[in-house]
Formats: structure tokens, sequence, C-alpha cells
């Protein structure tokens, strides 16, 4: 249970209440505040680059604020100069595909996206926004995005329709499929 709820709080990269935990988990308060404590007890240390904080209210996995200097200083390397492969990859995903879940751009990428989605939001090329039916955040081209490549909407991409609805693509994101991967 402790490795579910920290799953979920790694795909997550939002504070998340007990509520929808308890609910994401099918658990009952105890056990809920059990695996927070067992995480909190593993993570929550100087040595750890990972740590949880948790309000009272919410439980989010973040950075360990120990290193807000080096994290700042990636982060802001990262931002600079143009765009690279993997983000050029991740930043296509998202507009031919969005809203879109990050699990669902790594199912069709092959790797994890979560820098590259970080890096893409804070450079205002992609927006992220609450969803209705999931835990977590999808993510949608910018109007930013939209106006730096000359286009009124993703639609006017070119092959916009054929790519949006290609059946490799739909099927890569379909629960438990794991037969088509694009890797880097």
């Amino acid at each position: 249970m402790t490795s579910q709820l920290e799953s979920i709080l790694y795909i997550a990269s939002k504070p998340l209440s007990r509520l929808e935990l308890k609910k994401a988990l099918g658990v009952d308060n105890e056990t809920l505040e059990t695996a927070i404590i067992d995480l909190k007890e593993r993570f929550n240390s100087p040595n750890s680059g990972i740590h949880i904080i948790d309000t009272g209210a919410d439980i989010q996995m973040v950075t360990n604020p120990e290193n807000v200097e080096i994290v700042a200083k990636f982060t802001t390397q990262e931002l600079m100069g143009e765009l690279t492969r993997a983000q050029l990859e991740t930043l296509t995903v998202v507009a031919y595909q969005g809203p879109i879940t990050r699990p669902e751009i790594e199912a069709i990428r092959g790797v994890n996206c979560a820098i590259i989605l970080r890096n893409l939001s804070l450079r205002g090329l992609v927006e992220e926004e609450e969803s209705i039916d999931a835990l977590m955040a999808v993510y949608r081209v910018s109007a930013t995005a939209l106006r730096q490549l000359g286009l009124h909407s993703p639609e006017d991409l070119s092959n916009y329709s054929e790519l949006h609805n290609h059946a490799h693509i739909v099927a890569s994101v379909e629960p438990n499929n794991s037969s088509v991967t694009i890797h880097d």
C-alpha cells in the first residue's frame, strides 16, 4: 500500500487531498495515515533528495528544501537556449494529443517526461490544468506556443486530424497496453 501511495504522489506532481488519496487507493483513514507516516520516515531526511510535505489536508512529493539552490540552478540552465529533441517531441505529443495526462505522454514516448513537462510549462509552451476525470493534471499546448508557431489552434497543425486519431498512438495510451512505445 505504501508503494502505491508513493507512485500516486510521484505521478500526480501536485498536492493531493487525503480524500482523493483514500478514494484512489480504496483504503480507510488509518491505512492511509500509516502509509503517509512510512513515506515521511523514508524520505524526510537530509540524505534524501525527495521529501513528503503534509499540510494536514494535502500531501505532496517534492524535492528536499535543502537542495533549493542546486535545483534552481539546474532548472535555470534547462530553460535557456533552444529546445532539446526530447522537449520538441514532448511538445509535439501535447500539441497533437492534448489535453493529455503525463502517464499518457510517457506511454507514447516511452520515457519519463516529468522534468520535460515542467520545463515546457516554465517556458510557457504547455499549460497544466486540473482534470475532472483524473487525479492528475492534463497538459495542452499554450496560446504562447500557438502564437510562436503562427497558428490559431492545435487543429491548424499539419496533418492534425490524421495524427490526433492515429491508431498506434490511441492504442499506446489505452490501459494495459505496452505494445507501442516510442523511445528517445
